[in-house]
């Protein structure tokens, strides 16, 4: 049987990594084979094209970034996503396409047509079987970013408030706009509060697999 692809999305410090591997944990005691996997990153070629992007060091324009992204996800989806996936395993993933259109799209000034094209080209247009958005208060992602972060957030987290909330914005619309796709999620309040909600949004996408 085909596994299951499932991405977490969200602004910064809504506890996408937390909520990935708390799900991943739940989906092994249930019996299933997990991948867990993040964007940029999960294979060395994109892990070194992380390093490239979320660096200070290069001030790359929203193109080159929206390209890169596009680069590291093309290597992950052809040697991690799709053949775990086809294997029968569920793979959990800390951000995907819909993290670039939030941002390079929202606030880097380019068409989501655009993003979507390369998406096409680097990974066939491959789509999650269920995207969990995060949301929470301004006010509480603010706080959670400073405690985790303090001054050493990176070039992306580091950007303007009001950058964060925009990108915060284009997330809602995406959700409104695929509502059989997004699972969005209410991310405040304890890890274990928000892990059961996404265990009750995810109940029929696991009853396919009983």
């Amino acid at each position: 049987m085909r596994g299951r692809f499932i991405t977490l999305e969200g602004g910064e410090g809504v506890g996408k990594s937390t909520q990935a591997a708390m799900l991943s944990d739940t989906l092994r005691q249930r019996g299933f084979e997990v991948r867990l996997t993040r964007e940029p990153g999960g294979t060395p070629g994109a892990e070194a094209i992380r390093a490239l992007l979320l660096g200070k060091d290069i001030d790359w324009g929203a193109r080159a970034e929206c390209l890169l992204f596009a680069a590291a996800r093309a290597d992950h989806v052809a040697n991690v996503i799709v053949p775990a996936v086809e294997g029968g395993a569920w793979v959990v993933c800390d951000r995907f396409l819909d993290s670039s259109r939030a941002y390079q799209g929202g606030q880097g000034g380019l068409e989501d047509a655009d993003i979507l094209a390369a998406h096409t080209i680097g990974s066939n247009a491959l789509l999650p079987d269920s995207s969990i958005l995060l949301q929470a208060s301004e006010d509480a992602l603010i706080e959670r970013l400073h405690a985790r972060d303090g001054d050493n957030s990176d070039r992306i987290g580091g950007r303007p408030v009001n950058y964060h909330r925009k990108v915060a914005a284009r997330f809602q619309n995406f959700a409104e706009q695929e509502p059989e796709r997004f699972l969005r999620i209410h991310a405040e309040g304890t890890p274990d509060d928000v892990h059961q909600r996404i265990m009750q949004g995810l109940a029929p996408l696991l009853d396919t697999h009983k």
